[in-house]
């Protein structure tokens, strides 16, 4: 049967070669992966809303609000079970993962991984775990791409194209907006916007959406349209709408990496299952709207119907006072990320796309309430037009993508009446979060390591390069107590190197160095040969790579900066062989091909 399989796919790729040019298959393949991103999308969508209307709907709707503690443990432990005993592969955050893979796995990434995110996040989100779908989404929609193309044999640079069609897939189906998901791949992923990759996105953008109309119909996730129209007078409330999405867009970043970092310390997963799971169950209990993703307390908030978001506050406050509203609506902002970041620390599988879309409305509804309810200001703002704007102020805030959220309102809201504003509250917003976090959400960890894909291309082929591809082993090592007869036939005589490493002939650390030039005055001077030995002669290497440390932007600055031609690479404390210039810059310049292409 295997054999049978290999003839057929071996008979495929010939024809293919024959009959359909590189550019052609590409076309095809991005439709193909538009399509799976977008079925993908209505299974994610339609598993999540099938497990929230069983247990809110009916549950909590017809028993009692105490269910809203245990739905998250159980839904928790449901998915630890799937990954351990189905999976049996840990499933990893779904654009980080996807990052990841792009910058340091050559776009590959494991089968597991196509069906990961679906057995999992629905779970995760319909058993109250406050975090999104469009991660996971693009994560199931890039796993498939991925392994398409390793089967039909694509090299590295297809791949990454494809994931990206995958990403631009995946939000074209889910918020019918394709114009932003292409800027969304293009932004997030580090994409060339170049016509080999614009028609591929806006093919797989073209299929995605009409997959998703094909299931859902005109089904909008945030219908809406403008009826207050912008006017130039209304441009300082929204610079201090930029001001304060700035402000919450750092309280968001550092209240997600601190909690991870917090959980990252509990090494017993079942620990993290039940301080998550306890923690997130007593917040939903608290403040029920934190269940799952929260698309319709946003909704309610567009519609100005604060209220019905509000309504099941255990605290049976005054909702006709504007000021209870808005104390009940700044909770929500405070609360959310702490349970989006519970839900991940306990084990959930989810996205923080959502969630900023949540938080910003909110925020942009409280500060549209908070300007009318003063009433020092000349005139009424529209706190719809403000929570729309709120949320693309988090997105260029906590995603670092100010594009794709000035196009995602903008679509939509179906049309570009609000595009000023929007203009004006991202830039502020992405500016103020850029200067005190210089990486998003999505890549943070990934920056902090060096090991992410940005549109600086020679940082981007710094980064898809990797260490042992470069290392050299063939040089014959010298030990210090080596007198210089024995440099000289043991090491010169059998080498075509001019560097020689001294290295302990107990542990294998290395000690230092020996140019050729060091004993070539001194070599053909026979008497020397048993008073000179290498400890003697040898130097400190002008820079030292550590393998496990430094990164490749890291070993190109101490070329650059040694002006060194062979440095000694280090790993585990001991010598493991050299890096040249030359070796360096050579496959600096296949990757520059490869990554071009």
């Amino acid at each position: 049967m295997a054999t049978l399989k290999k003839s057929w796919l071996t008979n495929f790729l010939v024809w293919r070669a024959k009959h359909i040019s590189q550019k052609h298959f590409i076309y095809i393949l991005s439709i193909l992966v538009g399509f799976t991103s977008g079925v993908g999308a209505v299974i994610l969508k339609n598993l999540t809303h099938f497990f929230q209307h069983l247990l809110e709907g009916n549950l909590v709707r017809h028993y009692h609000n105490a269910f809203y503690f245990v739905f998250p443990l159980i839904g928790f432990a449901l998915v630890y079970l799937i990954i351990k005993y189905v999976l049996r592969n840990k499933v990893s955050h779904g654009i980080p993962s996807t990052l990841f893979a792009i910058s340091k796995r050559k776009g590959v990434m494991k089968k597991y991984q196509m069906l990961g995110s679906i057995l999992t996040a629905p779970i995760t989100i319909g058993f109250g775990g406050s975090v999104g779908l469009e991660g996971p989404t693009v994560a199931t929609g890039a796993a498939i791409s991925s392994n398409i193309s390793r089967v039909l044999h694509m090299n590295q640079s297809t791949r990454n194209l494809l994931i990206g069609c995958a990403a631009a897939g995946a939000m074209s189906s889910i918020f019918k907006a394709p114009i932003a998901a292409i800027i969304f791949a293009i932004e997030v992923f580090s994409l060339d916007l170049t016509i080999a990759s614009m028609i591929p996105l806006l093919l797989a953008s073209i299929s995605a959406i009409i997959t998703s109309y094909f299931f859902f119909g005109n089904d909008i996730l945030l219908p809406f349209k403008i009826i207050d129209g912008f006017k130039i007078s209304d441009v300082p409330y929204f610079i201090i709408l930029g001001l304060f999405a700035g402000l919450t867009s750092i309280y968001f970043t550092e209240v997600y990496d601190r909690i991870q970092k917090l959980f990252d310390r509990i090494k017993s997963p079942i620990k993290r299952l039940l301080i998550g799971g306890i923690g997130i169950g007593i917040l939903i209990y608290l403040i029920p709207p934190l269940y799952g993703e929260g698309f319709d307390v946003i909704n309610n908030l567009i519609l100005g119907q604060p209220e019905k978001a509000l309504e099941t506050n255990i605290f049976h406050l005054d909702l006709s006072n504007a000021w209870v509203v808005i104390a009940l609506l700044i909770g929500l902002i405070f609360f959310k990320i702490i349970a989006s970041a519970l839900t991940f620390g306990a084990g959930g599988v989810g996205g923080i796309f959502a969630p900023t879309l949540f938080m910003g409305s909110i925020m942009g509804n409280c500060i549209a309430k908070i300007i009318n309810q003063i009433g020092i200001f000349p005139q009424q703002i529209s706190e719809s037009n403000f929570t729309l704007v709120g949320m693309a102020g988090l997105m260029a805030g906590v995603l670092h993508a100010p594009l794709t959220a000035i196009f995602l309102i903008a679509e939509v809201t179906g049309g570009y009446e609000l595009f000023i504003p929007l203009m004006i509250t991202a830039t502020i917003s992405y500016a103020i979060t850029k200067y005190v976090h210089p990486h998003s959400v999505y890549n943070m960890e990934l920056g902090r390591k060096g090991e992410l894909i940005t549109h600086d291309k020679d940082h981007a082929i710094l980064t898809l390069m990797d260490i042992e591809k470069v290392v050299e082993t063939n040089f014959i090592p010298i030990y210090p107590e080596m007198n210089l007869g024995d440099i000289v036939h043991r090491a010169v005589v059998k080498s075509n190197r001019n560097i020689f490493p001294v290295i302990d002939e107990k542990d294998g650390s290395l000690l230092g160095v020996i140019l050729l030039d060091d004993i070539r005055p001194i070599m053909f001077d026979q008497s020397m040969y048993q008073e000179v030995i290498a400890s003697d002669i040898m130097q400190t290497p002008p820079e030292i790579i550590a393998w496990e440390k430094d990164k490749m932007t890291d070993i190109m600055d101490k070329f650059q900066a040694s002006g060194a031609w062979n440095l000694p690479v280090v790993k585990d404390g001991k010598y493991s062989g050299f890096i040249s210039k030359s070796k360096l810059l050579t496959s600096y310049r296949r990757k520059l091909i490869n990554f071009t292409r």
